[in-house]
């Protein structure tokens, strides 16, 4: 199965076993640049998994490019810790990479100590928030060979490949971009000249490594930023990357501070494999492909048809180092999902904090979170199968409990449903998809449509249960709620309405926002039509692009608060925001809603009392846990513990943690 995927393949002269790399991601484990125990564990999963190529990374150069938040290889000091990496990857027949780093103008003062960045130009950074020094000749000179000194370190540390980063927007790319290389030297100025710096590294590099050991490069297949490189410049700095001895091209997306989402949901499934078949086509070296490749059928598709030799399961292989391996087996219902949040990766990086995978409870914590066997099997019970529930199910089973599994609903998934309801939030239902298969699997009893009450908790007898009675949406005290035009946003999310041209919304949190773009994107053109209108010019490029984003109804957003979409994450709360935009959404903050009569909402707006006319006003002003059963059920005298959203209504991570950490407990 996936016969190409997982054919060999040879990057020089090291054969890799399969097209399946793990790439450098930043995870934030130490603040010292060096390894310990929990790089260690997450590594050794990866390279259990399965995948061909297990990429350590990034790796600092020097102080200056890398800071404190970045692992570093710059002092002979670290090659023994890093020998003991290669030795656990090559352990389980992975091959060990490394990415060498530097970040240029977007490395954070705070984390280097207050210095400034250096770069090729003293040209402000959106990025870093600050102001670079702009590098010297002899300054490019000591980068070159701190380059060069670090691919030696990792060679005699036991790495069978090195690759240096030209990606992201970080210090190569800055070279490559007209936008931030100012220079008026040899550096600088015209294209051959911006492409000086990185063809020296590369063949300072190549020189010193030898011809025989695999060197590689991570390049962006365009920048996405107006201005800079696009995919028309990057096959002739492909063609310079090749010359100057790379012996394979890793091919992404855009710099960290494009306005294209390069990692979110909105991000369709294999949406960048174009820019890789587009380096291929000049190249002969092979290519890697990256972003949202998500799927086992996805990677092979990409092999088969050509638009890469290779493929990098990054946030992929977080959420599941056993992709490669059960993708091999057959058994990719089974594969742990990567739903392409940020919540536990993205988002973390930008917070200088360590990342974690929302839906895997022993991502990132693979010595601490282990599931032992028990030696005294319990009878467990577990009421609710959203998140919370199904991970405590499929926790406990595996753990050898036997275990039943109870929910008041048609299917299992609770609130997932509603969560994966609006537009590109689909990917959301994927944990469906993995609970169900798990839930086979293990052979596990579900009883749904059933409503658990005292009596069948006293019939059945466990000897543990656990309550995930979930949440509820809440009503707010306004005068006119139970009007006919209202509905709840869950309501509206679980089960869809017809909805008129006017449409307001209270409350302009996450779900608030999410439930106006749903409502927004109703009656507009699916991709498939678009696709089809403009393939056979029915519209005009700028008609089709109006009418993309105009639906069915017009949305209005309500929010008490100065600022709404507070509890979106950091790294896609501008995503979110530029749908809502584009889609006419209208949001007004500071606004309270006092009444809402006949669907005409009447509302306070920094003092001033205003009211407009809608068909619908949908509420999601929170939600509040249910807890019918937790009061009764002390009465017993069974042991029970509480998960998910009837402790305290959280994020999706708080459920699938919470549901694992009880049944590890048991």
């Amino acid at each position: 199965m996936y016969k190409y995927l997982f054919s060999p393949i040879k990057i020089n002269n090291v054969e890799i076993k399969n097209r399946i790399a793990y790439p450098a991601l930043g995870l934030m484990y130490s603040y010292d640049r060096k390894l310990n125990d929990r790089y260690y564990n997450f590594f050794e999963e990866r390279a259990k998994g399965g995948a061909g190529i297990v990429t350590v990374g990034p790796v600092g150069v020097d102080f200056i490019g890398s800071g404190v938040v970045v692992l570093s290889l710059a002092e002979d000091e670290a090659i023994p810790a890093f020998k003991k990496l290669t030795d656990i990857i090559r352990k389980h027949d992975a091959k060990p990479w490394i990415q060498l780093f530097h970040a240029g103008a977007y490395s954070h003062p705070i984390v280097i100590d207050g210095k400034d960045p250096i770069a090729p130009s003293s040209i402000y950074s959106k990025y870093s928030k600050a102001t670079p020094r702009e590098m010297t000749t002899d300054d490019i000179g000591r980068v070159q060979e701190a380059f060069a000194k670090t691919a030696l370190r990792a060679r005699e540390a036991g790495f069978e490949g090195v690759e240096i980063i030209a990606s992201g927007g970080y210090l190569l790319n800055q070279f490559l971009s007209p936008l931030k290389n100012r220079r008026t030297d040899k550096y600088g100025g015209s294209f051959e000249n911006r492409l000086r710096f990185p063809d020296e590294l590369i063949r300072l590099v190549r020189g010193r490594l030898g011809s025989d050991f695999p060197l590689t490069i991570r390049m962006a297949g365009n920048d996405f930023v107006p201005g800079s490189n696009t995919d028309i410049e990057t096959p002739e700095i492909a063609k310079v990357y090749e010359k100057a001895g790379v012996d394979a091209i890793n091919v992404t997306g855009g710099w960290h501070e494009t306005r294209v989402p390069q990692l979110p949901m909105d991000l369709p499934r294999t949406a960048y494999a174009f820019l890789a078949l587009n380096i291929k086509k000049v190249v002969s070296v092979p290519v890697m492909a990256s972003n949202r490749i998500a799927d086992p059928a996805g990677a092979e598709k990409i092999i088969r048809d050509g638009y890469a030799d290779m493929v990098n399961l990054g946030r992929i292989l977080i959420a599941d180092p056993e992709w490669p391996k059960k993708a091999f087996e057959g058994r990719e219902n089974e594969i742990r999902p990567c739903v392409a949040c940020s919540q536990g990766c993205t988002d973390q990086v930008f917070s200088g904090q360590p990342v974690f995978c929302i839906g895997n409870p022993r991502s990132a914590f693979e010595g601490e979170r282990k599931i032992v066997k028990t030696d005294s099997p319990k009878r467990v019970m577990v009421v609710g199968a959203g998140p919370a529930g199904l991970e405590a199910v499929i926790t406990a089973a595996k753990a050898g409990h036997s275990v039943e599994l109870y929910d008041k609903d048609s299917d299992i998934g609770g609130q997932l449903w509603i969560a994966g309801a609006p537009p590109h939030k689909q990917e959301l239902l994927e944990f469906i998809r993995y609970y169900t298969a798990m839930l086979k699997k293990y052979d596990i009893p579900l009883f749904l449509n059933t409503n658990v009450d005292i009596e069948l908790i006293k019939s059945k007898n466990p000897d543990h249960l656990f309550i995930a009675e979930g949440a509820e949406a809440v009503v707010p005290p306004i005068p006119g709620v139970d009007d006919s035009c209202v509905i709840s946003a869950w309501d509206l999310l679980k089960e869809d309405r017809i909805l008129g041209k006017e449409v307001a919304v209270i409350g302009g949190g996450a779900v608030g926002l999410e439930t106006a773009m749903f409502i927004a994107a109703k009656g507009t053109l699916t991709p498939e039509v678009l696709h089809f209108l403009f393939a056979y010019e029915a519209e005009t490029s700028d008609r089709l692009r109006e009418i993309m984003f105009k639906g069915s109804s017009r949305v209005t957003v309500f929010e008490m608060l100065p600022k709404a979409g507070m509890d979106v994450g950091k790294s896609t709360k501008w995503v979110l925001f530029d749908n809502l935009k584009k889609y006419g959404v209208k949001i007004i903050t500071n606004a309270k809603v006092v009444s809402i009569n006949s669907g005409e909402v009447e509302y306070d707006n920094e003092g001033a009392t205003e009211k407009k006319k809608f068909d619908n006003v949908i509420l999601a002003s929170g939600s509040r846990s249910v807890k019918h059963l937790s009061g009764e059920v002390e009465k017993l005298g069974i042991p029970f513990v509480l998960i998910g959203d009837c402790v305290q209504p959280g994020k999706i991570d708080s459920a699938i943690h919470g549901g694992f950490l009880a049944a590890i407990n048991l």
